[in-house]
Formats: C-alpha cells, structure tokens, sequence
C-alpha cells in the first residue's frame, strides 16, 4: 500500500510538473525558436552546461544496456512459457515486468506523438521531441528491475551487491551525463525522474500484491 501512495503521489507531481513546464514562464529559445516552459531555469541551465556532444553520442549508445535487460528477461519469460508449455504458468513477476515493459514504451511513444517542448539544440539539422528525455527515462524505469528480479531469484548475496553497485553507478552515469550533455532542458530530466519513479513503485507494489495471492 505504501509504494502505490508513493507510486501515485509521483505520478501527481509529475503530472503538475508538466503544467508547469507548458504554462508558466513560457519563452521562445533562440538555439531553435521554439517555445519552452520554465524558462528562466531551463535556459540558465542550458547555459550553464553548455553542450557536450560526446557525452551525447555515449549515452546513446550505451542506452543499448538497458534495451539488453528488458530483451534478456522477455527470454527468460518465453523459456519458461515453453518449458511449463502455458503463459499462465510463467512467474506472475515476470509477466508483470512484461506488462510494466509495455507500459513504458506507450509513455514514450506517448510523448513522442504528443510533444510538450524540443530540444535545445537540433539533432542530425532536425528538431526532436524532448519531455521527458527518453533515455532518462528507459534507464530510470528498467535498471531498477534488473536488481529487482536479482534480489528476488538470485542467493548470491555477493553478486547480489555488486549488481545493485554496479547498476546504481550505471544509472547515476547515464542520467548526469544527459542532464550536462545539452540536448536536453533541466525540466527533461527532472520530469522522467519523476515519472520513472512513480512507475517502479507501482511495478513494486503489483509484485507484492502478486506475492500476497499466492
């Protein structure tokens, strides 16, 4: 019950969140002359930071990992299908992961056909959508379950910590990287930590309540 309040309550202020990033302080960028909410932060920051290409293009790339993970546990789940012969005999955590997957590439392609604002810079001579930055996101909303589902089936309680380090470190990386690489406002980054966080809490609470009927 605790991780749906909290789940839902992140969901609240990222929904307030971006009010206030489409309706207040709105202004247009000179970078792309387009308009973009909270801009009196968005753009000092922007300034701030300057842009780092390369710290672009690695992330990017490494964005692969957790697109690796969701692939690895989408075949554990089909390998279990298989092996029991019946979808409703697979682990009820992992179709849920399966179901919370899919939940988030809807957010994603939610906001890519509905932008709220574009990048500061333009990407390949192209605008892009940039609320909430996507990469930010997937990072965010996947690596937490790569140390869920490790807590939950693995015994090794070394391999366990160095998962969960290794992991940690991996997704404090990728989400500084973006936030001082420049190709995305501050609100970008602050609006899929908020959104990320409220979808692991919820994910948490419907293993538990999966935990709880069986």
């Amino acid at each position: 019950m605790r991780k749906i309040k909290i789940g839902l309550l992140s969901l609240f202020l990222f929904g307030v969140w971006t009010y206030l990033v489409i309706s207040h302080d709105v202004a247009v960028a000179a970078n792309t002359s387009t308009e973009i909410g909270l801009s009196t932060l968005n753009i000092w920051f922007h300034e701030l930071t300057d842009v780092h290409l390369e710290l672009y293009v690695i992330t990017d790339w490494l964005g692969l990992v957790p697109l690796i993970v969701c692939l690895s546990f989408a075949v554990f789940g089909f390998v279990q299908m298989i092996s029991r012969r019946s979808l409703i005999q697979v682990d009820c955590d992992l179709i849920l992961l399966g179901i919370y997957y899919l939940v988030v590439i809807f957010c994603y392609l939610l906001f890519e056909e509905f932008p709220v604002h574009y990048r500061p810079i333009l990407i390949n001579g192209r605008l892009e959508a940039s609320y909430p930055s996507s990469t930010t996101l997937l990072v965010l909303c996947v690596m937490p379950t790569l140390i869920i589902q490790c807590r939950r089936r693995m015994k090794n309680i070394n391999l366990i910590r160095w998962i969960e380090i290794i992991t940690i470190c991996f997704s404090v990386f990728m989400v500084v990287c973006r936030l001082i690489s420049g190709v995305h406002w501050l609100c970008d980054i602050v609006g899929a930590c908020l959104i990320s966080y409220s979808l692991v809490n919820l994910y948490c609470a419907s293993i538990e309540c999966c935990d709880k009927k069986e």
